[in-house]
């Protein structure tokens, strides 16, 4: 009889143990199958920003079984039809985009969970319970679900409290480039006043109990953010691989032939 999947990624953070993530929008499962074996902790299905549908992340949450990485899943909004339809493919963690309130907060947490505590729909013969093969599925399901909650806006980052002491938060995801917008530097999250939001976010998380993430693809700034206690940080995406890889590579020998 199949056995529901402990959530180790969930579990890792809640320890406060770091974990290093990948950004993943290249939207196919022999990428995911690729970057399986790499050896990162968490690696995001992105609906948000990525051209991802549902089948697209079910094959690529599929392609990643086996390998070291918790597949987490962004869905383009906070929509319970879609959290749904995105817990129901199997995924145990989900990416919830430009949270602002704790209203909206308590509103993912609820999508995310059946009820009592959530108003998840029930089925019974998804890929999520293995086709109805893990007995006392929809018993245990809310305790292996990790819910992060993107704080990206001014609102959200003056709501960070009330946000991160919501019940069932597992974890607050700092989005770096919409805050840094947000507070009116466009897409430049290095701004000295954005540093400083993003630090005070990690330090007010820290204070409510729960793990801070984020991203960047700038290595020394991931190494700042793990020194400023940031306990889930991506640290890069596959589309910057492949093009900066392909650039560099291209560089090198178009400048020994003189172009």
């Amino acid at each position: 009889m199949a056995e529901l999947r402990t959530n180790t990624f969930k579990q890792a953070i809640r320890e406060g143990r770091p974990q290093i993530g990948l950004w993943s929008q290249l939207m196919h499962p022999l990428v995911a199958d690729m970057l399986k074996e790499s050896g990162f902790d968490w690696i995001v299905l992105d609906m948000e920003h990525g051209q991802n549908e549902i089948q697209d992340v079910l094959v690529q949450q599929m392609a990643l079984a086996g390998g070291t990485a918790e597949a987490v899943v962004r869905p383009p909004w906070n929509d319970q039809v879609i959290l749904k339809r995105i817990l129901d493919t199997g995924a145990q963690t989900v990416l919830i985009p430009m949270i602002d309130d704790a209203a909206a907060a308590a509103a993912a947490v609820a999508a995310c969970r059946y009820p009592p505590q959530g108003i998840r729909g029930v089925a019974s013969g998804m890929r999520a319970n293995r086709f109805g093969r893990i007995k006392g599925y929809h018993a245990q399901a809310n305790e292996q679900i990790c819910v992060l909650l993107q704080v990206e806006t001014r609102k959200g980052l003056e709501n960070i409290d009330a946000i991160a002491a919501t019940d069932g938060v597992d974890g607050v995801f700092i989005g770096p480039t919409d805050l840094s917008t947000g507070l009116g530097h466009l897409a430049n999250p290095a701004h000295p006043e954005v540093q400083d939001a993003i630090k005070m976010a990690v330090e007010r998380c820290k204070a409510a109990g729960k793990p801070a993430g984020i991203l960047t693809a700038d290595n020394e700034a991931a190494a700042r953010y793990l020194d400023w206690g940031y306990t889930f940080v991506a640290v890069g995406g596959d589309t910057g691989i492949l093009a900066n890889g392909a650039d560099a590579l291209a560089a090198k020998f178009l400048k020994k032939i003189g172009r």
